[in-house]
């Protein structure tokens, strides 16, 4: 289902109605409905994925479907201090209805397609990390069927769990790379205890390139991030919260103890949204209902602007 009204959300304090170095977010972020989208009329369009069935089917904790409307709550009030922050354009949530995530990841596909196609950059906001399958149909269908697509993951997990019985918020990765020989994976922050031997042993045999949390420097990231997109025409970067310590992101369904820290976090999606290869992000598993001082919320949408801003500096 197609949501579009999200003004209520795009609400906060105004410093001024004239003075453009005292804008809010709010204040620059026009809505519209997808179809309505023309080319090169935005220079970013967001979207929601209000959708946790995935998490629901991979037996996690429930919540992230209030995510995205909730970072259009934190990010409305962050000031616009980047000249590149211009045209940016919210149609609205795509929702999940009952138990149907593939036709709602298919919805979503599409969604992301629609903008690509306009000549913009996007962002979605999750939502389970089920959002980032349906964030690759829309990737894959505006490029076509030869463009050599990298997936860069800033998780703690794998992702790479079978789909024998049903796709989750667990098998994205696997599903892509099973289904598509010109799709490639980079993941930072794999956690040790997060992952089964199993998984490990999977991710080599897929070819996977790989980070753990205990040992990567922001310099490993760049120097493999760097021969990754060399080998792609299209770079996709999603980010699933529960990478990040704990103590810094309780709000999600799989809180890590020894994630990464938010500024590794904030310097990765700066370096990768920078890139002009870099068409698209998503954020996943902020979990509202999980976070009773708002604290995760708050990161995800500082995070959310970072990639905003290192976006639409590449376009």
């Amino acid at each position: 289902m197609y949501d579009s009204k999200v003004s209520a959300y795009w609400n906060g304090r105004v410093d001024s109605e004239v003075n453009e170095e005292s804008f809010r977010l709010h204040q620059v972020v026009t809505q519209k409905k997808i179809d309505e989208l023309e080319h090169n009329a935005a220079d970013l369009v967001l979207m929601g994925f209000v959708c946790e069935e995935g998490v629901r089917r991979n037996q996690g904790r429930l919540g992230a479907a209030q995510g995205p409307n909730a970072l259009r709550k934190g990010l409305a009030s962050l000031p616009k201090n980047d000249q590149h922050i211009q045209n940016i354009v919210d149609v609205g949530n795509i929702v999940c209805e009952g138990q149907k995530l593939e036709q709602a990841q298919q919805q979503l596909g599409d969604a992301v397609q629609q903008a690509l196609k306009t000549n913009a950059k996007c962002i979605v906001l999750g939502g389970g990390h089920e959002t980032l399958y349906g964030h690759y149909l829309g990737v894959r269908a505006a490029y076509g069927q030869d463009a050599k697509i990298g997936l860069v993951n800033i998780d703690a997990h794998f992702d790479l769990r079978s789909y024998d019985e049903q796709p989750s918020s667990g098998t994205m990765f696997k599903q892509i790379l099973d289904e598509d020989a010109n799709a490639s994976y980079f993941v930072c922050g794999i956690q040790r205890y997060g992952n089964t031997r199993e998984l490990f042993n999977r991710a080599d045999k897929l070819g996977v390139t790989y980070l753990y949390e205990d040992e990567m420097t922001l310099a490993d990231v760049s120097v493999e991030f760097d021969r990754f997109a060399n080998e792609c025409d299209i770079v996709l970067l999603t980010l699933c919260t529960d990478v990040i310590e704990s103590a810094h992101a309780p709000g999600v369904s799989a809180p890590s103890p020894f994630g990464l820290h938010p500024k590794m976090v904030r310097s990765i999606i700066q370096l990768v949204t920078q890139h002009e290869k870099t068409t698209s992000f998503n954020i996943c598993e902020v979990n509202p209902a999980l976070d009773s001082e708002g604290i995760t919320v708050k990161l995800g949408a500082y995070l959310t602007n970072e990639a905003m801003i290192g976006i639409t500096r590449g376009k």
